[in-house]
């Protein structure tokens, strides 16, 4: 994890929450004076999760003061519910003043691989791999895509600058897929594939005749992506996007597509329930 470029984020988060000053916590601590003690905080998931994010909750608190760590599981583990995932020990300030923007990464984080893993688990049979999108949370894409590899997931593009992906406003400006194409190609290095997006199956033999590399499959049903994979017969790589559930994931996968991608990965997950309680 690049701490270079994410203190910076981690302290703006600090700061919004902080504003002037934790005016609750630092009563607290003034009548304390010199009696204080260094606090122990469990971290516990109150739900079944895959653990993503720990070292970034333990910077949050990093950013603020000096803090011991004592995890009880690697990232990627499966938490169960209850379970303590680590134990942090510090100054009680700094524990209680960075306890929720911490909290509120590592739930999210969590969140995301939990959802991954259980889109994993639905296609292992399969060859198909599931991918994020760039539909992320402005300025923290780096930690979810992060969170969908730790649940097993793969990254499509960090951004707009690792990849050519052709998508239909692209192929309209241009006049045409084919149009398209051609244009990337001339200009894109050897390194880079190119991608397509099509919407129907003559768009997809007017990309397989241009030479794409992969097709995007848009919205398109299971048995449709089928006749798909029976068009491109091994010529290209075939990627699906789209109205992919849980509920439905398996059938496209089991339809032939290499790449299945989801912008719900990072965009409609659900934060998993953790707490953070004081000995």
């Amino acid at each position: 994890m690049n701490f270079l470029s994410l203190d910076e984020r981690l302290n703006d988060a600090l700061i919004e929450d902080l504003g002037r000053g934790d005016i609750t916590t630092d009563a607290i601590i003034r009548s304390l004076g010199s009696k204080q003690d260094k606090a122990t905080a469990r971290v516990i998931g109150k739900e079944s999760l895959v653990l993503a994010g720990w070292p970034i909750l333990v910077r949050v608190f990093r950013v603020l003061g000096q803090i011991e760590e004592e995890p009880r599981f690697g990232e990627g583990d499966c938490v169960a519910k209850d379970q303590v995932i680590g134990i942090i020990r510090g100054e009680p300030a700094t524990l209680l003043k960075g306890e929720r923007v911490g909290l509120n990464i590592l739930q999210r984080m969590c969140g995301i691989a939990s959802e991954t893993r259980e889109f994993v688990g639905r296609v292992s049979h399969t060859r198909a791999k599931i991918l994020d999108t760039r539909k992320t949370t402005p300025l923290w894409r780096d930690l979810e895509k992060y969170a969908v590899r730790v649940g097993g997931g793969s990254s499509h593009r960090h951004g707009l600058d690792d990849g050519i992906l052709i998508k239909e406003n692209h192929s309209a400006v241009a006049g045409g897929i084919a149009k398209a194409i051609r244009a990337c190609r001339e200009s894109a290095s050897h390194l880079h594939r190119i991608e397509v997006e099509v919407r129907n199956l003559e768009e997809l033999k007017e990309g397989l005749a241009a030479g794409a590399d992969i097709v995007l499959l848009d919205n398109m049903p299971a048995e449709q992506v089928r006749q798909a994979v029976k068009i491109v017969d091994g010529r290209c790589q075939i990627e699906v996007s789209g109205g992919i559930r849980l509920e439905n994931v398996a059938s496209y996968a089991e339809a032939g597509a290499d790449f299945i991608s989801l912008g719900a990965l990072t965009h409609s997950y659900r934060a998993r329930d953790i707490s953070i309680l004081f000995d």
